[in-house]
């Protein structure tokens, strides 16, 4: 009788913790969608990088990604920005590392993405250094998740940052960077899974809004 009830004590146990973990990510991406500073930014990192539910990549996802926005905001002050773009990029390859490239490949894209991010966000540390190196592999990785899914809104947005503030003589074409920020726009849509990432409304405004 005692092992039946501490069996079924731990099955609700369980499942209670599951609940819980899944209600922490939920939480913990609607205030994401809030976030506009780099504190809003450097509390749901440490949020994220608490959380272990499945789908396991979502979490160092999600962080990398906070740190990504860092160093975006800090972009005018590099000398800031290294321990966030280190982080970053830990956490965008932790969740690489947590998918099956071959049959999860809108997922994949998903984190190349978020890696192309924070090698760019490596540029800003000091682009005269940095710039060739790091500017490389963020077009490398932004490259590889295009590849994987041409219809990813999230892709989309980041190539038409990097054409909008690219100078034309290295390959910057505004009137290209305000077309792929309207597609990006336009294919937006809330995913299945509510978890999984839906961000980018507020970037592509942002951006369309330097055209009018």
């Amino acid at each position: 009788m005692k092992k039946l009830l501490f069996t079924l004590f731990s099955a609700v146990l369980l499942q209670y913790s599951t609940y819980a973990q899944s209600g922490s990510l939920s939480a913990a991406i609607a205030k994401l969608d809030q976030a506009q500073t780099v504190k809003d930014y450097e509390q749901l990192e440490k949020t994220f990088t608490g959380i272990s539910e499945q789908p396991t990549w979502l979490a160092p996802y999600y962080a990398a990604f906070c740190n990504a926005k860092i160093g975006f905001l800090l972009q005018d002050d590099g000398d800031k920005i290294e321990n966030y773009a280190n982080r970053g990029e830990e956490q965008a390859k932790k969740a690489l590392s947590l998918l099956d490239t071959g049959s999860q490949q809108k997922e994949a894209a998903e984190v190349y993405t978020v890696l192309s991010m924070i090698y760019r966000t490596k540029v800003f540390i000091n682009p005269m250094t940095y710039g060739r190196k790091y500017g490389m592999l963020s077009d490398q990785f932004l490259k590889q998740a295009t590849a994987l899914d041409a219809q990813n809104p999230r892709a989309l947005y980041v190539s038409a940052w990097v054409k909008y503030y690219t100078p034309k003589m290295w390959g910057g074409d505004k009137d290209l960077a305000k077309k792929l920020a309207g597609e990006s726009l336009a294919k937006l849509s809330t995913p299945a899974n509510s978890n999984y990432p839906r961000w980018g409304k507020a970037e592509d405004q942002a951006l369309l809004s330097k055209f009018k």
